[in-house]
């Protein structure tokens, strides 16, 4: 089925969706599917030096991409966005020929591969990379400018893809062990990279050269470019693993209030460490840094343009008041270090992983510092905010996530099973489980949806079909009969089963309704019930 699927797809067959339709082109099939000419071969290291010039909005550079033979091939692919072209591939020395098609290029390689060997290539390339419309949402680069005229850019990828600024293997499967990043930009600008700053170099023509070094697996989209005359300073925090490295890079103009708001990262990291375990890149250190765009998980280098406020740009999403005691962009993109850096989707179908656990974290978080009460408040507040448009997961091999209820319908997803779990040391324990068990991986979401059945003890495959793969709200029915109350679920995916809590009268009790008929007898038919609203679920009474 899934080579049929791909091969419709190549074709540009439309591919409908709960009443919606999505036509994908052999552009999207490369970019989405582990092709032949991927599957080959393991990223183990990239070397990017990129050259910014930011009179024209150019860059040239060069990526050496080294990789683990994994079986005998002789065609290779990597990929690069237009307007970005490639000019130039190597091996030890001698030019390669390559094709292009649309976005991917197709390497044919003369010396053997053979498997176990690690082999590199070196990739010149050069263009101006698109503009984002409206970052983070439309990726690409930002440009703008700081009160004193400088250069004020940074990159932003994710969706669009990491390829449509250096080429690379530009799908989320494969991850390099480890990568160097070389940035030239004039002075008096910087660059914040991601990793460890180990060396600038003064060049003669009156630019300098950052070098990072990440020694971590890192996601592609995750990379990114942060130009500016930047404010600098930085803190240790004191974490699980012992003292972490904390920098932040802010606008000469924000510093002091910059200052003052970036006191909440330790409280952050206070707060995900009890969650989820130890910040997964203490080698790599933490930093905050300032963008002109709202702000992006980049891996290690987590960019911020919330404002200095609480909440998401001054709102509350929840409408509740909680959502004012923290700043949205601190907490929501430095909880993607656990989940997306860390434990990162194979296929972007399933990039609701990323998402539904991140955005629970903003009710976690709540929890950690203002209790249970505040933080499902928190959760249930951002309902209004569920489209239920179309599911959350989303369609394999061609690069396309699911619905944007990834985030607050994937929260409530977790909430609800947490209800369903009714313990919270389980939970806990399963928080920290995922991310010992999934630490530095590439997962799927069938993988991630076993793990939680399995660590909580619970049947869950019904729920996860309902919520993630189904747009409608399962709906209570009931009716009092006599002395009988009878309920059902309505609106619901065939033989979902999942158990809710109910007050009837003052007794609180689960109950398992199936999408049958169920009776409980002994019922005063005068009695109230109400479902706890800690269920992401609806009710409905049809007593006559």
């Amino acid at each position: 089925m899934k080579f049929l699927l791909s091969f419709l797809l190549t074709l540009g067959i439309i591919f409908p969706t709960f009443a919606q339709t999505y036509e994908f082109t052999r552009i999207d099939t490369l970019r989405g599917t582990i092709t032949p000419e991927r599957a080959w071969w393991d990223l183990a290291f990239y070397d990017l030096r990129v050259r910014f010039n930011p009179k024209d909005s150019s860059l040239t550079g060069t990526n050496q991409v080294a990789y683990r033979v994994l079986k005998t091939a002789r065609t290779l692919q990597i990929d690069l966005q237009r307007p970005m072209k490639i000019n130039r591939i190597e091996q030890e020395g001698k030019s390669l020929a390559f094709r292009q098609d649309g976005d991917a290029y197709f390497v044919e390689l003369q010396k053997p591969q053979l498997p176990g060997h690690r082999e590199t290539l070196t990739i010149h390339y050069e263009g101006k990379p698109h503009v984002a419309r409206k970052a983070p949402w439309d990726g690409g680069f930002v440009f703008s400018k700081d009160k004193a005229g400088n250069a004020y850019i940074a990159t932003a990828c994710q969706g669009l893809g990491a390829s449509s600024w250096w080429p690379n293997k530009d799908h989320p499967y494969d991850e390099p062990d480890s990568m160097n990043i070389s940035v030239t930009v004039p002075k008096p600008l910087m660059d914040v990279s991601n990793g460890q700053l180990k060396k600038i170099t003064e060049n003669a023509d009156n630019t300098r050269t950052f070098h990072w070094k990440v020694v971590n697996p890192i996601n592609n989209y995750g990379v990114n470019l942060n130009i500016a005359n930047y404010a600098h300073w930085s803190e240790t925090y004191q974490g699980l693993k012992g003292p972490l490295a904390l920098n932040y890079y802010v606008l000469p103009e924000h510093l002091e209030v910059a200052k003052k708001q970036f006191q909440q990262v330790p409280l952050m990291l206070k707060a995900f460490e009890y969650w989820f375990g130890p910040y997964p890149f203490y080698e790599d250190g933490y930093k905050l840094v300032e963008v002109p765009y709202l702000g992006m998980e980049h891996q290690s280098s987590v960019t911020y343009g919330n404002g200095f406020k609480n909440g998401y740009l001054g709102r509350d999403l929840s409408t509740t008041g909680w959502g004012l005691k923290w700043d949205f962009i601190i907490v929501h993109e430095s909880g993607h270090e656990w989940f997306a850096n860390s434990i990162t989707n194979y296929d972007a179908a399933d990039m609701w992983i990323h998402e539904s656990f991140t955005n629970y974290s903003e009710s976690l978080f709540t929890e950690y510092y203002h209790g249970k009460e505040a933080a499902a408040a928190y959760v249930i507040g951002c309902r209004k905010l569920i489209r239920n448009d179309r599911p959350v997961v989303g369609i394999y091999n061609v690069n396309f996530s699911g619905s944007g209820d990834m985030y607050y319908k994937g929260g409530n997803l977790l909430h609800t099973i947490r209800q369903i779990t009714s313990d919270d040391q389980k939970w806990h324990q399963m928080l920290l489980g995922i991310n010992k068990t999934f630490y530095h991986k590439t997962v799927t979401g069938e993988q991630v949806e076993k793990f939680l059945s399995q660590s909580l003890g619970l049947k869950l495959d019904k729920v996860f079909d309902q919520y993630l793969r189904d747009i409608r709200i399962p709906v209570f029915t009931y009716q009092f009969k006599n002395n009988e109350l009878e309920y059902r679920w309505e609106n619901c995916v065939d033989q979902f089963d999942m158990p809710v809590k109910v007050k009837i009268g003052e007794k609180e009790m689960v109950l398992k309704p199936t999408p049958q008929w169920q009776k409980l007898t002994g019922i005063n038919p005068s009695s109230s019930l109400t479902v706890d609203i800690n269920y992401y679920v609806k009710s409905k009474n049809v007593t006559k």
